[in-house]
């Protein structure tokens, strides 16, 4: 009988002992999964900022995109102008040039002047006031005058 009583002790005492060792593993797991759960708190935040972030890069993209577009726009639209000036009266460029070189020299000198002007601008470079305040014809970049004189209506 004691041998029993020892033996039902023995297997009373593992279950003790075994329920004990079962009871801290599952609390360091359950430190585990704070930690991770923290951490994935943290990561959902980074994310949730980062998407955030996204969104409004994407909106300045679209406004850029959208600026370039009209600029293109404005671009194409004094291209034409410039065509239309070239091509009227079927006018022979070469031709006038050897009748009339001085003429034709100013002519494409201050062409080409008011037309590096324009790149400047397309590229950034900032309005003078002189542009700002063109109104007549005689004042304004006639080779883009949308985008260097932007007070200048046609008439």
């Amino acid at each position: 009988m004691i041998g029993f009583r020892l033996f039902f002790i023995g297997i009373i005492a593992s279950a003790i002992l075994g329920a004990g060792v079962y009871v801290m593993k599952l609390q360091k797991d359950n430190a585990i999964l704070k930690g991770n759960a923290i951490k994935m708190e943290s990561a959902i935040a980074d994310q949730q900022s980062l998407i955030v972030s996204q969104k409004k890069d994407f909106n300045d993209i679209l406004d850029a995109n959208k600026k370039m577009n009209e600029l293109v726009t404005n671009l194409k639209r004094d291209l034409d102008e410039l065509d239309k000036r070239f091509g009227k009266k079927n006018r022979d460029i070469g031709k006038l040039a050897i009748e009339r070189t001085g003429a034709i020299e100013r002519v494409i000198n201050k062409g080409s002047d008011n037309a590096t002007r324009c790149i400047e601008i397309a590229s950034g470079s900032p309005l003078t006031e002189e542009e700002k305040n063109a109104t007549k014809k005689t004042q304004i970049n006639p080779e883009c005058p949308s985008l260097a004189n932007p007070n200048y209506v046609p008439y």
